[in-house]
């Protein structure tokens, strides 16, 4: 199951030129904007976790089937990161590190199956691209204010 779910995101994640910077069991952390600049990285970050809840669906149907029931939780912020090689003599990656990856992993964790929830600054940048409703100001384990946090529902038709 866990490799059909990677080859999936593995398959969709170039289309709307993301990085994958690593998989962590079934985690998955894709940034955009770098190492090549993309024109609207925070619709194109939506773009690809509404094309992957939509490709993940088709298979939580074959694996219901099997009795296992899954699903998937996408959180998606933008932000400054520290951006770069990591690790050491031997096991080097590239990767991101910041409060920005932080609340990413925090909005996925909190986001129910088949939701894709969104931070403010991505709200910002998306909000007349996506329909969106308001979940509310959530508490975030290590930030210390509530945050405004929204759920994507759907692209807006271009009409």
């Amino acid at each position: 199951m866990l490799r059909a779910y990677h080859e999936t995101l593995g398959e969709l994640i170039p289309d709307y030129k993301g990085t994958l910077e690593h998989f962590a069991g079934d985690g998955v952390m894709v940034f955009f904007n770098d190492p090549v600049a993309v024109e609207d990285h925070e619709l194109q970050a939506v773009r690809l976790a509404l094309a992957a809840q939509e490709r993940f669906g088709e298979l939580a149907r074959v694996w219901r089937k099997r009795g296992t029931d899954l699903g998937l939780g996408i959180g998606i912020e933008a932000g400054y990161a520290t951006l770069g090689r990591i690790g050491f003599e031997g096991r080097y990656d590239y990767g991101a590190l910041g409060p920005v990856t932080n609340l990413a992993s925090r909005l996925s964790t909190r986001a129910a199956p088949a939701q894709v929830l969104i931070g403010p600054r991505v709200y910002a940048a998306v909000d007349e691209a996506v329909d969106a409703l308001p979940v509310g100001e959530l508490e975030l384990k290590g930030f210390t204010r509530a945050m405004a946090v929204y759920e994507v529902r759907g692209l807006r038709s271009a009409g």
